[in-house]
């Protein structure tokens, strides 16, 4: 004797139970990918805060024997620009070369040394930013603070008597 299944209604509770076991979770399975597909197609990463450019002032400083402070001012790809940078790192160089007649404190405060006479470059350097660019404090590309790939650089001048 065969055994039959009972047939099972339209409306009847049987046949929600299996309609809902059969397709949740394909419900569920494009719902997820609508959303994923959804999330991905319509949002791109925010670019980078990028610093662009490094402008020192006063652009020309008579030392007259007296310490000068510069102030360094950066310019960025977005806002907030400009910014005074307080995380550079500070030099002097005379010729393109290195050079003691000059010290320049790390927050810019720069000294001419006994006996020193002419002008000098002040720079700044600071890392520009971005996904590509590592960690920051990198030493400089050259003497008068450098423009590696990742760092930009700002000068000012300083005579000494």
């Amino acid at each position: 004797m065969l055994s039959r299944q009972p047939e099972v209604l339209a409306g009847s509770p049987r046949r929600q139970e299996v309609c809902m076991r059969k397709y949740v979770p394909s419900i569920l399975f494009l719902a997820i990918l609508a959303i994923a597909i959804t999330m991905a197609c319509g949002s791109s990463p925010a670019p980078a805060y990028m610093l662009q450019s490094i402008n020192l002032s006063p652009p020309t400083a008579d030392a007259q024997g007296s310490p000068v402070q510069f102030t360094a001012t950066g310019y960025f790809n977005q806002q907030p620009s400009p910014v005074r940078l307080v995380t550079a790192q500070w030099g002097a160089c005379y010729q393109n070369q290195p050079t003691t007649a000059v010290a320049v404190s790390a927050d810019g405060l720069a000294q001419c040394a006994a006996g020193a006479v002419g002008t000098y470059t002040v720079w700044t350097v600071a890392q520009r930013g971005g996904d590509n660019c590592g960690p920051a404090g990198s030493v400089p590309a050259n003497p008068c603070g450098g423009v590696g790939e990742c760092q930009v650089t700002g000068t000012a001048l300083v005579r000494c008597p």
